[in-house]
């Protein structure tokens, strides 16, 4: 059983954080009627002042109509309740913390929640849809869509089957992603997927460097930046993904793949110092505001 593309025109985008304001933002651009859903209200109203700052910026950049803007904004509804954000949707993405533990529970309730033609997606940078889609009666309707930040700027779309999702569902996963105007690539689930492998690997690396005094924040990022030709530094990346979902991710790859995947302990420091990166304002580096700029180098211990 699946879905097919012509059938999808209400999405739901569960966790209205950086990722899921991000998702909306591109769903209701490519003209679906989106929901978005948290269960602060304070945070919904953030989301919405963020996408429409951003989508004023694409305004000012020539990259769509103020009407574009307008009619998009109109698109997304935002909802503290669960049940009313997709009772009659036809794809969910959750956007929610990796923790196996909340996605299990969404999942659940998604599944007894939403229409049964609905495709249930995770936005996890590393986890298992197939373990995700185990908490569902539908796992052939499950599938990972993994998304990058900024997403209304990064081209790129992860779309990974696990064990059972159906051929339909990845079509649709594509399409809609097509439809966002992503570049998609499809992935056999592995821990990890790609890009979360290399990136965790390289972002752990520069923190070990950052911690046996090689060369400041700033040497590294722009050593990576002008050198490997990355468009951002590992570190300056680490502060814009949040040093927290980093610290997440190399856990779980570090029980899944193994000991090369062991957090720094440095980057562990600086989460347990609360130092996350542009979210609180300090990470690897201090920021004149939350999520502003430009970076100024803190003290590396």
């Amino acid at each position: 059983m699946g879905s097919n593309i012509a059938s999808i025109a209400k999405i739901a985008v569960i966790g209205a954080g950086v990722m899921g304001r991000g998702i909306a933002h591109v769903a209701a651009l490519a003209g679906y009627e989106t929901r978005l859903q948290d269960i602060s209200e304070q945070v919904l109203e953030d989301a919405l002042k963020v996408i429409g700052k951003n989508m004023a910026k694409g305004v000012e950049l020539g990259k769509l109509s103020d009407k574009e803007k307008e009619e998009a904004l109109a698109r997304i509804s935002r909802h503290t309740e669960l049940a009313e954000a997709v009772k009659d949707v036809d794809l969910v993405i959750e956007a929610v913390p990796e923790i196996m533990e909340l996605k299990h529970n969404i999942f659940a309730q998604l599944d007894r929640l939403t229409p049964p033609h609905a495709i249930l997606a995770t936005n996890t940078s590393t986890m298992s849809p197939t373990e995700i889609a185990s908490a569902t009666k539908r796992p052939e309707q499950v599938i990972a869509m993994h998304f990058f930040n900024p997403v209304h700027k990064m081209k790129l779309l992860e779309i990974i089957k696990g064990l059972d999702t159906g051929e339909a569902t990845v079509q649709t996963a594509v399409e809609v992603g097509k439809k966002m105007g992503k570049e998609t690539v499809v992935i056999n689930e592995f821990p990890g997927f790609i890009t979360s492998r290399i990136s965790s690997l390289v972002g752990n690396e520069a923190f070990y460097m950052l911690q046996e005094g090689i060369a400041s924040p700033e040497e590294i990022d722009k050593a990576v930046k002008l050198g490997l030709n990355y468009p951002m530094g590992p570190l300056e990346l680490g502060d814009l993904v949040g040093l927290d979902v980093r610290l997440r991710n190399l856990e779980y790859l570090h029980a899944t793949l193994g000991e090369k995947f062991r957090p720094c302990p440095l980057l562990v420091k600086y989460v347990k110092a609360g130092r996350l990166g542009r979210k609180t304002g300090k990470g690897v580096y201090v920021y004149d505001s939350y999520g502003g700029e430009p970076p100024v180098q803190l003290d590396n211990i």
